[in-house]
């Protein structure tokens, strides 16, 4: 979100050498893995391998993965990633992940198929899933739900294979009020307690959900109201639009429910 920015992109060679590190002293026991903005694809590869390694020492191991690669401005959609990143996402990393978290662009550039209809993102889901993820949550999108404009709609779909073999789907809409405001790092923060709120309530993406985008709510409005005192009348800055997350402890710990998601 800022004019400029410096650092240095991790390759898969330095990301290996840190993992072998963790290796050396016996600390790569996780039950969990989450991955967000990637740039380079030689580290995405390195993550599928240790992905996978981990797996094999902890079956139960969930890799949250959530696919960077683009999003919607008026409209219109546009990567903010190398265009070779995509064809890893597809054929490498979504088949090991488990829970993934793309936004509707994101969704149409993994499967080649475009959203105009809720019918048409759910279809989208089922073939996310039948690429490997049993969790598939649509973070963002432009469809109109029956709320009407000023909400913004997410959609989950959690597809659980029964003792004997049959698959079972659950599947949510989520209508959160819009905030009128650019803020960066609301996909993180969706992840991240995505990936909490499914380990609490692992067989109930309703409740997850509920809890992770009120969760959100709580830190948006509070980051709003926040910026518009800090701007005093003008247009709050990227500065001020920092979401204010340590303030928001405690909705993020245990959030009131204020958005409820629709069985579907």
């Amino acid at each position: 979100g800022y004019a400029h920015w410096k650092g240095q992109v991790l390759n898969s060679d330095e990301l290996h050498e840190l993992y072998e590190g963790l290796k050396l002293n016996n600390v790569n026991q996780y039950d969990y893995v989450l991955t967000g903005y990637t740039r380079d694809t030689s580290f995405l590869a390195m993550v599928v391998d240790i992905v996978q390694e981990l797996k094999q020492q902890n079956s139960n191991l969930v890799y949250v993965c959530d696919p960077v690669m683009g999003d919607k401005w008026n409209g219109e959609g546009s990567m903010y990633v190398p265009k070779d990143l995509l064809p890893v996402y597809r054929d490498k990393v979504v088949p090991v992940a488990d829970i993934i978290t793309p936004n509707q662009f994101e969704a149409e550039l993994l499967t080649g198929r475009k959203i105009h209809t809720e019918k048409e993102a759910l279809e989208v889901m089922d073939m996310l899933h039948a690429m490997g993820p049993e969790t598939v949550v649509i973070t963002s999108s432009d469809l109109q739900g029956p709320l009407g404009n000023d909400y913004l709609i997410a959609l989950g779909s959690h597809r659980k294979t029964k003792a004997d073999g049959t698959k079972v789907t659950q599947r949510i809409r989520v209508e959160s009020p819009k905030v009128d405001a650019v803020f960066v790092g609301t996909g993180d923060l969706f992840a991240a307690m995505l990936l909490a709120w499914t380990h609490k309530h692992p067989n109930n993406l309703k409740v997850a959900c509920e809890k992770t985008v009120s969760a959100m709510q709580h830190v948006l409005q509070r980051t709003i109201m926040s910026a518009k005192a800090q701007a005093g009348g003008n247009k709050p800055n990227s500065a001020q639009l920092e979401l204010r997350m340590v303030q928001s402890k405690k909705d993020i710990e245990n959030p009131d429910i204020i958005v409820k998601a629709a069985v579907l």
